[in-house]
């Protein structure tokens, strides 16, 4: 089954997110050093990430104008009101942290990195899931420690990466057809490093040492594929 991967990434974040829901009770203190300790890690991983690129020019570029498409569009309160309407419908704690904060924070973690197009695409053209079942075992463990502390909301991210994944899974079925193999590792190694400054950002965030609207990035990504098909072309 083509979507297998997917299926298995999205079910263990649910699962990890339920999890750690048991651990809610922990004191507030270690709540708040256990988020220091989980940005940290973020941020650590996402300047790993944006280490990868060749041409450092590419990821500056996809930042600012994704920055800008991301603005015009407001799509961080998009996805903030779509985590809010989630809640009205659910029936939450309303002493804790809400949907809203775990499913934006979750759902740009689980989606912006290169495991989810590189196990998309594997899953497609070779029918191998094996990245995808690694991911989806790191992103449950990220469910758990997530949802300890932003509440429930981790596991509604489980949607948005079922959609995400299996929509690359089934286009790359075609992709090999028309992207050439350069182009194709061209475009992943610089959408990583740009996805890694995302999530740098989404680690600075959750220490709180900003407040960087970081969905208002994402279209950086889609300007990643423009510039590095022009490149190729040139």
């Amino acid at each position: 089954m083509v979507l297998f991967g997917t299926i298995v990434n999205a079910i263990l974040i649910i699962i990890g997110a339920f999890i750690g829901r048991f651990l809610h009770n922990i004191p507030e203190r270690m709540k708040e050093t256990v988020m220091y300790g989980i940005g940290l890690a973020v941020a650590v991983i996402g300047i790993q990430m944006t280490f990868e690129s060749t041409q450092v020019l590419i990821v500056i570029i996809s930042i600012v104008f994704g920055a800008i498409i991301g603005e015009w569009m407001d799509l961080d309160q998009k996805v903030n009101a779509l985590g809010q309407w989630i809640e009205k419908k659910m029936p939450v704690n309303r002493k804790g942290p809400g949907i809203a904060p775990g499913f934006v924070t979750a759902t740009l973690i689980f989606v912006v990195g290169s495991m989810a197009i590189i196990g998309a695409i594997d899953s497609g053209l070779r029918n191998d899931h094996d990245v995808l079942v690694m991911k989806g075992i790191i992103d449950g463990f990220t469910a758990i420690i997530l949802s300890s502390t932003l509440g429930i909301g981790v596991a509604f991210a489980a949607l948005p990466v079922f959609l995400y994944q299996g929509i690359i899974t089934l286009l790359s079925t075609q992709i090999s057809s028309f992207v050439p193999d350069e182009l194709l590792n061209f475009f992943i190694t610089e959408m990583t490093a740009t996805g890694g400054l995302m999530i740098l950002a989404i680690g600075l965030n959750l220490i709180g040492l900003t407040k960087i609207r970081v969905a208002n990035l994402i279209p950086g990504i889609l300007v990643v594929g423009l510039v590095v098909t022009i490149v190729h072309l040139i």
